[in-house]
Order: structure tokens, then C-alpha cells, then sequence
């Protein structure tokens, strides 16, 4: 029998959609006004809709923009899974203090602003010939990603039952195929948990691809959004249109991947 919940949490609830629902709603109907609409106090809801603003993000470079966003989404989750999946297994599987050692490192490396890492890499990935390239960006958001992602896969595969493992080394079978045809199967809601986490992170990646990439001609959806502030002022409607065609795919991405990203933390967080 579900139970109706009480006035502090509906007051809670009625508070975080207003903090969070007025901001998203001030997004979507500034992309309709006018320039000169923006900020008048007599055009706050009442005004005339125009498609100006979402015209002019079409006409641009917002395909270019959304073809890089994708790549670099892709490409990072496919390294940091490729890398975080096998360290995550070793780690839930290692005994002794080595594991510990590693998580520690881990969460250190999590602490280290991100900030601090731009002008190292930049310096690396000059050496490289990787500046003002997609794989530039990939492999430093894979840099990034990877133990948190490590992070959260542990628990995953602490959670495989030792039992089918061991039945599995007794018919023979090696620690790779131990880890590939038994350990994966059954952690794969947490992988693709992670995954879906991760391809939403690196969607939003800011610092690196402005970074990175040396021309505004490559970047992407969230680097050209804030090229659409200048010296020369703000396009408010553009910015504001711009902003809401990034977020349909990630928000459909996140409605496609709720209820396995709901249950997939549950379970981590519970195992």
C-alpha cells in the first residue's frame, strides 16, 4: 500500500521544481523573443513568438558542432569503459593492500581540479600533434573519467557471487575468460549504468574542447555556446535556442536511460 507523502516532503518537492523548472523556463521562452524582448518586464510571458532565434542556430554551425559532440561523447565512453572495466575488476577481485592503494589514488586523482591539468596536457599534446584534434579531446576526457568510472564499476563486480567464478575455474576456464564470460555478463546493467553516465559527462565537457581544439571552427555543442558570448555583447534568443537543441539529445538519451540508471545506482550503491 503506497503511502501519500507528507507536507514537508511535498513542500520540498513543490521547492526544487520552482528552483529548478522557472530557470528552464526562462531558457525556452527567451529562444522566442526578440532581442529587445530579453529583458522587459512587460514582455516577462506576454509577448510575440519569433523562430529567429532557431533559424539562425540551424543555418550555422550547429551540425558541425553536434557531429564533434557525438564523436567525443563515443569515443570517450569506449576508452573509459575499455579501461576502467578491467581495472575495476581487479580491483574488486585483488586481495591484500594493493587495492587500497589504488582506490586511494583514485580518489586523489578524482581531488585534482581540472584546472590544473590544462596547461600539462596542452604542453603533451603539442608534443603529440594532438592539439585542435577529436582524439586530443577524447583521450583527456578518458583521463579524466577513467577512475571515476573505476570508481563506480567496483562495486558492480564486488557484487558477482564468487561461487560462479570458482565453478568456472574448476571446468577450466582461465582468469580472462573467467572475467569475460562470467564477471561481464552479469555486472553489464552496471556497465552500461556507467557508460550512459559517462557519455552524458563528456556531452557536457566544457574546459577541454575550448582548450584543445585551437579553432572555433571544431568545436563542439558546449564549446559553441559560449562562443556565442562576445565583446560586442550577449544574443540572448540565440544563446538561449543554441542551449535548448543541445540538450534534446542528451535529454533524450537521459529518458531512454532513466530506469536503468535509477537501478543501476540503487544496486551499486547498495552492494
Amino acid at each position: 500500500m503506497r503511502t501519500r507523502p507528507g507536507p514537508v516532503v511535498t513542500a520540498l518537492k513543490i521547492l526544487l521544481t520552482l528552483l529548478y523548472g522557472v530557470p528552464l523556463l526562462w531558457i525556452v521562452l527567451t529562444s522566442f523573443k526578440r532581442p529587445s524582448d530579453v529583458f522587459g518586464a512587460d514582455t516577462a510571458f506576454v509577448f510575440r513568438p519569433v523562430t529567429t532565434a532557431y533559424v539562425e542556430a540551424l543555418d550555422g554551425a550547429l551540425l558541425d558542432a553536434l557531429r564533434q559532440s557525438v564523436l567525443i561523447a563515443v569515443g570517450t565512453t569506449a576508452l573509459v569503459l575499455v579501461l576502467a572495466v578491467p581495472a575495476a575488476y581487479g580491483l574488486a577481485r585483488t586481495r591484500g593492500p594493493l587495492p587500497s592503494i589504488g582506490l586511494g589514488l583514485l580518489i586523489v586523482f578524482q581531488m585534482m581540479p581540472q584546472t590544473a591539468q590544462v596547461i600539462p596536457l596542452f604542453q603533451v599534446f603539442g608534443q603529440w600533434g594532438l592539439l585542435d584534434s577529436t582524439l586530443g579531446v577524447v583521450v583527456a576526457d578518458a583521463a579524466l573519467l577513467t577512475p571515476f568510472a573505476t570508481l563506480l564499476l567496483r562495486p558492480f563486480f564486488r557484487a558477482v557471487p564468487h561461487q560462479l567464478e570458482e565453478a568456472g575455474a574448476i571446468d577450466g576456464a582461465s582468469m580472462w575468460r573467467t572475467f569475460w564470460a562470467i564477471a561481464l555478463p552479469v555486472a553489464r546493467n552496471g556497465v552500461a549504468t556507467v557508460g550512459t553516465l559517462i557519455f552524458l559527462l563528456a556531452w557536457g565537457e566544457f574546459l577541454y574542447a575550448v582548450n584543445f581544439f585551437l579553432s572555433p571552427g571544431s568545436y563542439p555543442l558546449s564549446a559553441l555556446l559560449a562562443a556565442q558570448v562576445s565583446a560586442f555583447g550577449i544574443d540572448w534568443p540565440g544563446l538561449m535556442a543554441l542551449a535548448v537543441l543541445t540538450s534534446l539529445p542528451i535529454l533524450a538519451v537521459f529518458a531512454a536511460t532513466y530506469r536503468l540508471l535509477r537501478d543501476g545506482l540503487t544496486v551499486g550503491a547498495v552492494k
